[in-house]
């Protein structure tokens, strides 16, 4: 209009109309199913699940805003997240659309990257566009959790969906700003959950996490002996001396070795034969602190029985064991798996896994949180949105037809057919000696991890290594990294002589550090503690730990929080972060347990644990440790023990950056 234009003009034109429209839209935003969402995607990310998301036009431009947050960052500093916008790899997407037409650009890309248990995020101000709703079916058929945002509903995208939070806005750019809206709050949902400091096992003294662990159970039996001549009847050796020694097999070995993990309670999920070996078996797990739930109304439990000598194994024999019926699913299974961190699947082919209610509910459970599946030939497959599978090298050859080359080769051909035809997210056959193959996609390189060259009693070692990964998962771990570390702790308890290890080594019982220092007290033992920030871990920490741990009967570690070490160190420490600092120390042998304080100084943690030696390192050499007269209170006694020189985090961190801006 000109200045002499005296036309109206439109009721939109100073944007009022839009603004209230725009308000009336987020006063209604389903705000609540948002945060669901983040927590539950938190969860996937965590355990190396992916995001996929897609829109057309302006929802185009929110997807890929949303996978530049999650990728980069939003709010809080932490690790970057696997998303992809799937409109943004434009040679596909022209290539498909002319191969395959404009339907399919979104679908096609769904089935080549999506796994069982990811997520796929579709947005769609009608609710009606044929290529974001052939996406969501091939999501469905993917088996990947499909949620939608849409405009108002009723729509074809949002019947589709899972779940679907709709804008009631009858603007196509009021849906669009309540939809970037709604991505900023997954953001913050996801930089919530993935950031809380409650993750590792121990961070909070007074509170545990459960595991549980489902599976079928054996009652292991050993007779060990002296073996020093041959019977002049055949010749076979003759054993003299022997002795008996019983323990839980198959999943009740995998919980027993579980209840060593600090700060953990363990759930087991089993069928015990109604026989002696079946009381036996419950006796031993629920001395060692297992919960048992028995899911049997009858039959009988297998007895493995070796005989043993020097070290090895002369002989095997084993009990047969019919059919074992099984019950229906108790209201508490469905609660533990709820409140559970994680999961662990020991399969050892009676039928507990086929169990039609288990088996929904685990799938339930592995929608939230790591669970992780050790098959056996005779077992069901793993549920929809298994994080890992672990099958071994003889099993896998046994799952894909047994007809397939050997060695490295072999196994990887096998764990890559494995990953295609169940719906889990990454599968490692593990190798024995030869350590493990991880492959989490087709298309990519595998993951080898060596083992280190040892001998000793293997027996259990597969359990323990299902055990370190799925705990690992749970603290937030990358599958890769919790491969490793479980190759290594599993080679370790070879070492240590397998099963019988479990005889030496005083259980955790899945408690937390003040229930160890109870335990520890009460039977008259030493409790040692030590504490620090514990950034950047280095040689200096490890002789410290290491020096600490000869002084008593358990060591417990206090090192500071995140927000603690900001305050002590300055705005751009920790350098690692609190849940990673207290996981790397667990997996130390020589620290029993990690306590997490909020507070700048440990006196506060001090006085609930009660050490009887605190332990410094040299540095401190000629001062008096600001904690000692409060140690000192209850009787105990405070040490300085060797600094190893030359190891400094803060200088460590100097150096490198003054590195970094030499460049």
């Amino acid at each position: 209009m000109t200045a002499t234009d005296t036309r109206p003009s439109p009721p939109w034109a100073d944007g009022t109309e839009h603004l209230d429209r725009l308000r009336q839209a987020l006063a209604s935003l389903d705000v609540r199913q948002l945060g669901e969402w983040g927590a539950q995607l938190a969860g996937v990310f965590r355990t190396g699940g992916r995001l996929l998301v897609a829109g057309n036009g302006g929802s185009a431009a929110e997807a890929q805003h949303l996978t530049s947050e999650l990728v980069g960052r939003f709010r809080a500093e932490r690790a970057p997240m696997s998303a992809i916008a799937l409109h943004a790899d434009t040679s596909s997407v022209t290539a498909i659309a002319n191969d395959y037409g404009v339907e399919q650009v979104f679908a096609r890309q769904v089935r080549a990257h999506g796994r069982p248990g990811d997520v796929l995020l579709l947005l769609s101000t009608s609710g009606t566009s044929p290529n974001v709703l052939a996406a969501a079916a091939a999501g469905r058929e993917s088996g990947m959790t499909v949620w939608a945002l849409t405009g108002q509903g009723p729509n074809p995208l949002a019947d589709a969906a899972d779940r679907a939070v709709r804008v009631d806005a009858p603007q196509v750019a009021t849906v669009q700003e309540c939809h970037l809206v709604a991505v900023h709050l997954l953001c913050t949902a996801v930089d919530a959950r993935a950031t809380e400091p409650s993750l590792p096992a121990a961070a909070v003294p007074d509170r545990t996490r459960r595991l549980v662990v489902v599976g079928d159970v054996l009652l292991d039996r050993d007779l060990t002996g002296t073996a020093d001549r041959l019977s002049p009847e055949a010749p076979v050796p003759v054993l003299s001396g022997t002795r008996e020694t019983e323990r839980p097999g198959g999943a009740g070995l995998a919980a027993v070795l579980a209840t060593r993990e600090p700060g953990w309670q363990v759930t087991l999920v089993c069928g015990l034969g109604r026989d002696e070996p079946g009381r036996r078996a419950r006796g031993l797990l629920e001395e060692a602190g297992v919960e048992v739930i028995d899911l049997a109304t009858g039959g009988t439990t297998p007895v493995k029985t070796r005989v043993r000598s020097a070290g090895r194994t002369l002989l095997r024999f084993d009990t047969p064991a019919g059919e074992l019926p099984l019950g229906p699913l108790p209201v508490v299974v469905r609660a533990r798996l709820a409140e559970a961190a994680a999961v662990l699947v020991c399969d050892y082919g009676r039928g507990v896994t086929a169990h039609e209610q288990l088996r929904a509910a685990l799938t339930a459970a592995a929608s939230a949180r790591p669970l992780v599946w050790d098959p056996h030939p005779n077992g069901a497959p793993p549920v929809p949105g298994t994080a890992l599978a672990v099958p071994n090298a003889d099993e896998a050859l046994l799952l894909t037809g047994g007809a397939a080359s050997c060695g490295l080769a072999g196994d990887t051909a096998r764990a890559v057919r494995l990953l295609t035809e169940w719906p889990v997210k990454q599968v490692a056959v593990t190798r024995g000696p030869g350590g493990a193959v991880l492959v989490a996609n087709r298309e990519d390189h595998p993951l080898v991890v060596p083992a280190r060259a040892v001998t000793g009693d293997t027996c259990g070692a597969g359990d323990r290594l299902a055990v370190t990964a799925t705990v690992l998962l749970a603290a937030g771990r990358l599958p890769s990294h919790a491969v490793a570390a479980a190759v290594d702790a599993a080679t370790g308890y070879v070492e240590a002589g397998g099963p019988a290890c479990l005889t030496v080594r005083p259980r955790r019982e899945g408690t937390g550090p003040l229930q160890l220092a109870a335990r520890v007290r009460a039977r008259g033992g030493t409790l040692v503690a030590t504490g620090g920030c514990f950034d950047l871990l280095h040689a200096g920490h490890l002789a410290l730990l290491e020096q600490a741990g000869r002084l008593g009967d358990a060591l417990v570690v206090c090192i500071n929080s995140d927000d603690s070490v900001r305050r002590l160190k300055g705005p751009d420490r920790p350098a690692v972060g609190q849940r990673e600092r207290a996981a790397l120390l667990e997996a130390l042998d020589r620290v029993d347990g990690v306590i997490v304080f909020d507070e700048t100084t440990p006196e506060k943690v001090l006085a609930e644990l009660r050490p009887d030696i605190w332990v410094k390192g040299g540095d401190y050499a000629g001062r008096r440790i600001p904690e000692a007269d409060l140690v000192e209170s209850w009787g105990g006694e405070v040490v300085i023990v060797p600094y190893l020189d030359g190891h400094s985090t803060s200088t460590r961190i100097d150096r490198l950056v003054r590195r970094a801006a030499a460049r």
